[in-house]
């Protein structure tokens, strides 16, 4: 049986109120949506996260699709408690330091890895999160949560075509920032800058 039949029997087993099969998929999920909401969040990732999977196991029973499908499932659930949380913060006033704003990302796998492997996991968490929203969620569900250019359009409204641009351009801007020589690095927001008058 391959791994994506083997997370199908262990999503079934989990809606079936098997509390071992819950737990191995908290322990495989949890890691990519904590990165995923720190991109979003920042410190408050694993509140919301707790938040989300309160939801997850609350409505387990009533998901139906596959292993995939339920790693999609649970991205949608904790999008919309990090947005649910940015929207109350702009509610009242902000705490002592504002929540970054991120952007789409999304290019091949190999530019991904690329810009990736050349950073530790927090710093690269960090870089991606300095870029615009749109770019920075499309990179994140795309490379780190592993999802495809489809289900991510699926959580953030777009087609697949806008979200393989925008992870392409993130990833872009990443590599661009991480090929500079160490003491001319500029902001990556600052790159984007730059990089869109190039594309014009």
């Amino acid at each position: 049986m391959g791994a994506s039949e083997d997370l199908d029997a262990v999503v079934r087993s989990a809606q079936a109120g098997d509390e071992d099969a819950f737990r191995q998929l908290y322990r495989l999920q949890q890691p990519a949506l904590l990165r995923y909401l720190r991109v979003l969040v920042g410190d408050d990732a694993e509140d919301v996260a707790s938040e989300a999977w309160l939801q997850i196991a609350r409505d387990l029973r009533g998901f139906s699709g596959t292993g995939d499908g339920f790693r999609g499932w649970t991205a949608t659930i904790a999008r919309h408690r990090a947005m649910d949380l940015l929207r109350a913060q702009r509610r009242r006033p902000p705490p002592a330091g504002p929540v970054e704003q991120l952007a789409e990302v999304h290019a091949g796998d190999d530019t991904a890895a690329r810009a990736l492997e050349l950073v530790s996991t927090d710093a690269a968490i960090a870089l991606i999160a300095s870029l615009p929203r749109d770019l920075a969620e499309a990179v994140m569900l795309r490379v780190v949560v592993g999802l495809d250019a489809k289900a991510t359009g699926r959580i953030l409204g777009k087609r697949a075509g806008a979200v393989r641009t925008a992870a392409y351009r993130g990833l872009k801007l990443l590599a661009q920032h991480l090929a500079e020589p160490e003491p001319v690095r500029r902001p990556v927001t600052r790159i984007r800058g730059a990089a869109l008058k190039e594309m014009r």
